[in-house]
């Protein structure tokens, strides 16, 4: 190829620099201080390109002493392709926190990357597998990468990869394969012309959607919610189907796989290995006890894969403190009113004759006639608009053939299923009307319909739960907090929406249920998180998939969920990383005399909490819960019915529950201790904090930190006359209304805006990153004004001051190098573009120029003037500097050479995995470098 990459060009009157992907006949350019946006092609048979020289700057534009550090910030903060040990990190839009480079760190020492992230929940396990898949993409080691995940994950994941990195996703689930297709050529597959896939695990796990898959998957696959894929051997399950997807994946000896899981244990040590299995096959045979010196290096083989931290892990870890709210958590009761009581008791008996009916036929009939109560008396328990929905509505299991089938109907409608194929329609109430079993349909639906309307008769001030939670959302938005309301049903979450908006006055409240298609629920969030006081009324389909921490601060469990990870999730949209209060809070809610909800708040949520608080983290229910809920019932529904109903209720007498409820505390307890003996067994060892250290170093060095940024954009608007100024929340305010236009066009035409340069924000903040348009556009009007001779900037390429904090003149050189990084893999080249900025210092002449060290050189950019100098007296030093600059030319490409062989050894060092595979680096400086800026330092005169 004529033009290497990195190489200055000109064409079009105007600098270019040569991009990757160039070919003899078609050039890839960026201008010369441009951006992303302004790439262009260029047919070279058809228009002339040149090759061209930086030119020195021009000794009349004289800037003042912030000059030199604001242009250096503005072509730092503009480069994406930076030098240092990471291709990708000069592009990304979040800057991560220093626990988050370990698992990066650790997948580059793999060939092929297989890594299970087991983090805890809100630490940010997705940013550091798309950290991962980022830094492959721009290491041009993979074209194309997919990820699966369950369905109602899939837009969380689109707008993270777009948002944070850049990358540009298309959604494969159900309702937009069709579409995809069409696009498609004859033979072609959708993953074929989608090269950024996020594909719906339970779509793409069929038989022959899976096949094609497999034949045409991407290199790259990262899986969300992994342990929903592992396999313990049970059954022909949708689970067994997923883990045959993933193995089908995982049997490709060069494809990288990146597991994702908050919950890599479930309480069954076979489906735990089976995940391992998938990171190595020989992780398929490990010893049963992993204990024991002679197991060290084993264990030290897992570790490699495996990394598992809570939050009291890397809460404070190098240099950053990550900021996680305390969780207040408390419980709140009520009783039932005399009239809803009285209903209750009447539903309870109706449910016992329901499933105790000796005329209740075959097998298949029991199971109906079970669920169909099952659900009544969960329905009832949440709200009587749900019971009396679930009244009026004839049961699903009605239409089932089989026990088994009628099984499979009941639990998805009355349970909480965890890891269900299909997580949409689960806040469906569910059907009770069963009267087509009975010898009296007539007299049975009149019965019902009776119910029916005596619940609807409960709603609003004869519903105690209703208006002690009116009181509740009351005292949390006057202490200061947003509050989330989970209910289990629609129709539960549509009737307190509707009785809190008729009673809090001034306040917004809206509820989003599982009626509304995802997009249009993050929509509505997005339009309540704009009202100062706000309630947000929701199911279940809120507690995954979104995060809300950014708008909300409290949590309130309506309905108790079944199954104590529900309570975890729901917790967790608002007590993560990223939450800008220091505190949440955690309100479980329950009944003291339904008694429903002291099945769940005894047996599960209240173990789940005290084993929470002993470990530090979750530990998932070791059976399945939906079984021990329906055991637990089965004695409240089938057990002789007493002469008191309280009596009934009671759950957890000696001669019934507890001797089950023991065994199940036992298996519960056993499943946390391997849990802590499996933390401490696969300590993350393979990184060293030293190692990230080095890299953290690196990456600062070369792209800037969150504190460079913020510096860079106060300095910079405040010389274009903005007003900036702090706010009470430590935020900053930012007034352009008497800046140039120029200005306002090039960071998107805002007048004014608050903005944070580290999370967590608060609401009407933005978070300024380094590629977030407003620091991007200001670096390049920063940038391209100083380089344009015909504009009047206010950053200059040169500039002289006195200043006591030097004793002799010296001449600092803002220089920038381009790097043609060069990996070849056999006869196959793939070329990479990595730009650096330096500054370098010399004392005396440049004839006999005496170098500054490093960091001697960068405290010049703090000088301030201490005395004065003529505008013709700057002139003639710089020009003496330029004539002579033949002399510092040798010395400046010294630098570029061993410059380029730091950048080759940091690229090799976290990338040792790659001579695995052949794969061998060069690295090429394309000479001259730069020369940005000239700016002299010259003594104050002694007097």
């Amino acid at each position: 190829m004529k033009f290497a990459v990195g190489a200055l060009v000109k064409a079009r009157d105007r600098e270019w620099v040569v991009l990757p992907d160039s070919t003899d006949d078609m050039l890839i350019l960026r201008p010369l201080g441009g951006t992303e946006d302004e790439v262009t092609g260029i047919f070279l048979p058809l228009e002339p390109v040149e090759p061209a020289q930086f030119e020195l700057p021009d000794p009349k534009k004289l800037g003042d002493y912030r000059s030199c550090r604001m242009l250096r910030d503005a072509v730092r903060l503009g480069f994406r392709s930076s030098a240092g040990p990471f291709r990708s990190f000069a592009k990304l839009a979040v800057e991560p926190r220093p626990y988050q480079l370990v698992p990066l760190l650790m997948a580059l020492k793999l060939e092929p990357v297989r890594l299970l992230i087991a983090d805890d929940v809100g630490i940010g396990k997705t940013v550091e597998a798309a950290l991962v898949a980022k830094e492959l993409i721009d290491r041009g080691e993979v074209d194309r990468l997919a990820i699966l995940c369950p369905p109602h994950l899939a837009e969380q994941w689109q707008l993270e990869l777009q948002s944070k990195f850049h990358i540009d996703a298309e959604l494969v689930l159900p309702s937009t394969a069709t579409r995809l297709e069409r696009n498609c050529r004859l033979g072609q597959s959708l993953f074929d012309l989608y090269p950024y896939v996020i594909v719906s695990t339970d779509f793409i796990k069929s038989e022959h959607r899976r096949d094609e898959f497999l034949r045409t998957c991407p290199e790259l696959v990262i899986v969300d919610e992994a342990h929903t894929c592992a396999f313990a051997g049970e059954g022909r399950s949708g689970k067994h189907q997923r883990h045959q997807l993933i193995k089908g994946l995982a049997d490709a000896p060069d494809r990288h796989l990146i597991l994702v899981t908050a919950t890599p244990h479930s309480g069954k040590e076979a489906a735990f290995r089976s995940l391992l299995a998938l990171l190595n096959p020989d992780f398929a045979d490990l010893p049963e006890e992993l204990g024991g010196k002679d197991n060290e290096a084993i264990r030290r083989r897992v570790a490699a894969h495996f990394v598992q931290r809570r939050r009291g892990d890397i809460r404070t870890y190098l240099d950053a403190d990550t900021p996680f709210p305390t969780r207040l958590e408390a419980e709140e009761t009520y009783a039932l009113s005399p009239e809803y009581k009285k209903l209750f008791d009447r539903i309870l008996n109706y449910a016992r004759e329901t499933v105790q009916d000796p005329d209740g036929g075959n097998r298949h009939r029991q199971r109906v006639r079970w669920w169909s109560a099952l659900g009544l008396l969960r329905s009832l328990a949440s709200s009587p608009a749900a019971a009396a929905t679930t009244l009026r509505n004839r049961a699903d299991t009605l239409d089932t053939q089989t026990p088994e089938e009628a099984d499979e109907i009941g639990r998805r409608a009355v349970m909480d299923l965890m890891e269900d194929d299909a997580k949409e329609g689960l806040d469906v109430v569910p059907g009770s009307d069963i009267g087509e079993l009975t010898t009296d349909v007539q007299r049975h639906r009149d019965r019902i319909l009776r119910m029916a309307r005596e619940a609807e008769g409960l709603k609003g001030k004869k519903d105690a739960k209703l208006q002690k939670i009116i009181a509740l959302a009351k005292d949390f938005l006057k202490d200061g907090f947003q509050t989330i309301i989970f209910c289990r049903f629609i129709p539960t979450a549509e009737y307190v929406a509707d009785e809190l908006r008729n009673t809090l006055r001034g306040v917004e409240v809206v509820a989003v249920t599982g009626t509304l298609p995802p997009a249009e629920r993050e929509e509505r969030v997005e339009q309540l998180s704009q009202s100062p006081q706000r309630v947000l009324v929701c199911t279940d389909c809120l507690s995954e998939g979104i995060n809300l921490q950014a708008h909300f601060n409290a949590v309130i469990h309506y309905d108790l969920s079944w199954n104590p990870t529900r309570h975890e999730q729901r917790e967790g949209r608002v007590d993560r990383y990223g939450q800008p209060q220091d505190k949440v809070r955690v309100l479980t809610y329950y009944g003291t005399d339904n008694q429903i909800d002291g099945i769940v708040l005894n047996v599960l949520i209240r173990k789940h909490r005290s084993i929470r608080s002993s470990l530090g983290i979750s530990v998932p229910v070791p059976v399945d819960t939906d079984q021990l809920v329906e055991a637990i019932f089965e004695g409240l529904l089938l057990r002789e019915q007493s002469s008191n109903v309280s009596d009934q209720l009671s759950l957890f007498d000696e001669d019934f529950f507890k001797p089950q409820k023991d065994q199940f505390f036992g298996q519960w307890e056993a499943a946390s201790e391997r849990e802590k003996r499996s933390r401490t067994m696969f300590a993350q060892e393979t990184i060293k904090v030293e190692d990230v250290v080095r890299e953290l170093q690196a990456i600062r060095s070369a792209i800037g930190s969150s504190v460079d940024v913020a510096a860079f954009t106060e300095a910079a608007f405040k010389v274009h006359q903005a007003v900036v100024s702090e706010t009470p929340t430590k935020a900053l305010a930012f007034d352009l209304s008497e800046t140039p236009q120029a200005l306002k066009d090039a960071v998107g035409g805002q007048e004014s805006f608050q903005a944070r340069f580290e999370l967590p924000i608060q609401d009407g903040q933005l978070y300024l990153n380094r590629t977030h348009p407003i620091v991007e556009g200001l670096a390049t009007h920063v940038m391209d004004t100083a380089l344009d001779p015909m504009v009047d900037s206010v950053a200059r390429r040169c500039g002289v001051i006195r200043t006591n904090q030097v004793s002799r003149r010296t001449t600092l050189l803002l220089t920038r190098f381009r790097f043609h990084i060069i990996a070849k893999q056999g006869d196959e080249e793939n070329p990479l573009l990595a730009e650096d900025c330096q500054i370098l210092a010399f004392t005396g002449s440049p004839e006999k120029a005496e170098w500054l060290e490093p960091g001697q050189a960068e405290k010049l950019l703090t000088a301030t003037p201490d005395g004065n100098i003529s505008a013709d007296q700057a002139t003639t030093f710089l020009q003496k500097v330029i004539d002579q600059f033949d002399h510092l030319s040798p010395h400046l490409e010294s630098v570029a050479q061993q410059r380029g062989n730091d950048l080759l050894e940091a690229h090799r060092r976290v990338r040792s995995a790659a001579k695995l595979k052949g794969v061998r680096y060069r690295v090429e400086p394309q000479l001259p470098p730069d020369v940005l800026g000239i700016y002299m330092f010259m003594p104050v005169p002694k007097t």
